[in-house]
């Protein structure tokens, strides 16, 4: 395994440098038209967001330090910090966000950058395969803890890939068959934040679509009142 992670961390170092160039040569252009304009934001904000992915690839190496404290995280703000994030996104796609919370814990214990980012790629994901047009986000409480959910209306999700989330890890990036472009990352990367906060992922297969999700620890901070 610490062959493996150390192999994706090559991979992410070396992507970074040429990333950070690409973004750079996009914001050094001069005074563009309407059309090329477009093509420039949408050039910068690929390569943000590839490169946001490699940023999480490296954090991945850092969670046998333990650098990443826990403690209570207000859940509801970090689904609007990243739900706000996205919007533009989801509009330029022609994608709607329907965003649900019923959860009355509303701390948890987690590190809010890691969490920030599980909601972020499965977000991510659920863009990409709304092909209904829409996307669901849901938070609630569940059996004690509070369930993040994220539903999206896309192409079935392979049974392999929904039981290795039923066991609730995904040991490395697989490509997800059906489901075009994705080279499952993003579920990796939530795969092992998750793990680190002593959260639980995990996937439900619909006739039209997915549901990915992580169940996190009520905060005691938040039990105590």
């Amino acid at each position: 395994m610490v062959k493996e992670v150390d192999g994706v961390m090559v991979v992410a170092h070396e992507l970074k440098a040429p990333l950070a160039v690409l973004r750079q040569l996009a914001l050094s252009f001069g005074e563009l038209g309407a059309q090329d304009e477009h093509i420039r934001a949408e050039m910068i904000s690929v390569s943000e967001r590839a490169m946001r992915q490699v940023n999480d690839l490296t954090k991945i190496r850092k969670l046998d330090e333990g650098l990443f404290e826990m403690e209570p995280v207000a859940v509801r703000a970090v689904c609007d910090d990243v739900t706000h994030e996205l919007q533009c996104l989801f509009k330029e796609n022609c994608r709607e966000l329907n965003i649900k919370y019923t959860n009355r814990a509303k701390l948890v214990n987690a590190n809010w950058e890691l969490l920030h980012s599980v909601v972020y790629n499965f977000l991510l994901n659920a863009m990409y395969y709304a092909e209904e047009g829409r996307a669901e986000l849901t938070v609630g409480d569940t059996k004690g803890k509070v369930r993040i959910m994220i539903r999206d209306f896309g192409p079935a999700l392979p049974i392999g890939i929904w039981r290795e989330m039923k066991k609730g890890r995904i040991e490395q990036p697989v490509s997800i068959a059906m489901r075009p472009g994705s080279s499952g990352l993003g579920l990796y990367i939530a795969s092992r934040f998750s793990r680190y906060m002593g959260a639980t992922v995990g996937a439900v297969r619909h006739r039209d679509g997915a549901s990915f999700y992580v169940e996190l620890p009520v905060s005691k901070q938040a039990s105590l009142f």
